[in-house]
């Protein structure tokens, strides 16, 4: 509540002076105010309510002006508490116990991409010893398996998660006691022999049986006719029983590879091309230098090297077959990522070997075999399958003859490969057995024609048949 005092006459304290009160304005009596503050007098002497007023009743003037004093106390009091309440609440410790002694163990950042995940398995149980960065349980996403480690060593106290809740990071999973303390472990007691010995009771002996009263004669029931139950109509499906069946929820690595690979057909122009492939020289090379190469490089020399660099030359002569479709543009790749699709008893992985235009033949071995080593124990990271510019799917190591792979996306193809068998092959015009290799690209024919598609597995052919082409760059 304002009031401006317009004019005053300091000499005279009974004087009359014009007061503005809100929007009206009266004359009221001034006496004299303190120096620099405003006392209960002063507001008195101006409320006056034998002053003459224009327009408003000064006695309801004092009191609104009186509760708004009040209101304005009350509001000074409210601050002062908070003050209080709130340097108290940040002057206390969360997430631990009074003595320290108690830690959380809480989900893990799981990359940029990932916004949850799905508690699969609990790797411990109340009660048992851990270590720091020991791993208590591991939480399963989209792509890839993370483990919850142990902030501190000590003993589980609890778990305050289940398995097959979905968590964020930063969830809490368990709590962890450092010293052990508090930590109880549920035993059934044993049955004592005073229990024993109060539970058998003896029963009473039952008494004699009376005689059974005597039946009374009954007529033999008249025979029913006969009724044909009805038989099942042809059409009617005979389902199996139930509990013959059994239902299991997805895992999320397996919803996140049905929904990829859905949206692959639903999205792509998806044509398959097939050529097959005489790998008797590349098998050749393969056992003459395979000690050797151990000996040089620690890793073996299998046949998977060959097809990547096969791969490399023949993108590099396709350029299109690495490029991928934007919207309206096409995006062309200066750089060669491999994916190599891996089949584990979790799922499908694709982890990718990087820059494999610059890796010699030893320098993808090794690749390859760490990243197979991570995709079997789970340990594969988001980094080591994001990206990738074209895909190799090796589905002979389990015996397939034949296939149509699945375009990755965002890639533009992919390339089969299958299993060895010894075929008749028609060799400088004579019939001999030859290790023979269908080979498979599937391609978005949006954007690869056929022409570009058998160029490129012809390439693939020529260079795992005749290795030597790499080495001359012919």
């Amino acid at each position: 509540m304002m009031w401006t005092i317009l004019r005053r006459k300091a000499a005279s304290a009974g004087s009359s002076n014009l007061v503005t009160y809100g929007t009206n304005k009266y004359l009221g009596t001034v006496r004299p105010a303190l120096t620099g503050s405003m006392s209960q007098s002063y507001v008195d002497t101006i409320l006056t309510p034998e002053a003459p007023t224009l327009g408003r009743n000064p006695k309801s003037s004092r009191q609104i002006h009186q509760g708004n004093l009040f209101l304005f106390q009350q509001k000074v009091n409210a601050v002062s508490s908070f003050k209080t309440d709130f340097s108290t609440q940040m002057s206390s410790r969360s997430f631990s116990s009074d003595s320290g002694d108690l830690v959380d163990a809480v989900v893990p950042f799981m990359g940029e991409s990932i916004s949850d995940g799905t508690l699969a398995a609990f790797l411990k149980k109340p009660g048992d010893r851990v270590e720091i960065d020991e791993p208590i349980a591991q939480i399963e996403t989209d792509k890839v398996t993370i483990d919850v480690a142990s902030p501190e060593a000590g003993v589980i106290q609890e778990f305050v998660a289940k398995e097959g809740d979905t968590v964020e990071p930063g969830t809490k999973v368990a709590i962890i006691s450092k010293s052990g303390e508090g930590v109880t472990t549920h035993v059934a007691p044993s049955e004592s022999p005073t229990q024993d010995a109060t539970a058998k009771v003896e029963k009473p002996s039952p008494s004699p049986p009376s005689p059974p009263p005597p039946k009374p004669e009954i007529q033999p029931p008249k025979a029913a006719p006969i009724q044909s139950t009805p038989k099942p109509s042809a059409t009617e499906p005979q389902l199996p029983p139930k509990d013959r069946e059994r239902r299991v929820p997805m895992t999320r690595l397996r919803k996140r590879v049905a929904t990829r690979l859905k949206d692959s057909q639903n999205t792509f122009a998806l044509l398959t091309t097939f050529n097959e492939v005489d790998m008797t020289n590349l098998m050749k090379l393969r056992s003459e230098y395979k000690e050797a190469f151990f000996e040089k490089h620690g890793v073996k020399l299998g046949l998977m090297s060959g097809f990547v660099k096969a791969a490399v030359s023949g993108l590099q002569n396709q350029p299109i077959i690495n490029a991928v479709i934007d919207g309206d543009d096409i995006i062309y790749r200066d750089y060669i990522d491999i994916s190599i699709a891996v089949g584990t008893p979790k799922g499908l992985v694709v982890p990718v070997i990087r820059d494999a235009e610059k890796m010699n033949f030893a320098d993808i071995e090794k690749t390859i075999n760490s990243l197979a080593k991570k995709a079997n124990s789970g340990s594969l990271s988001i980094d080591e399958m994001a990206g990738g510019s074209f895909t190799i799917s090796n589905g002979g190591v389990y015996g397939s003859l034949l296939s149509t792979p699945i375009i990755n996306p965002p890639q533009s193809a992919i390339l089969g490969m299958h299993s060895i068998v010894n075929k008749p092959m028609v060799v400088g015009g004579e019939i001999k057995a030859r290790p023979m290799m269908y080979v498979a690209l599937t391609y978005d024919h949006r954007l690869i024609d056929g022409r570009e598609a058998v160029f490129f597995l012809r390439r693939i052919k020529d260079v795992v048949e005749d290795p030597r082409r790499l080495l001359l760059d012919i």
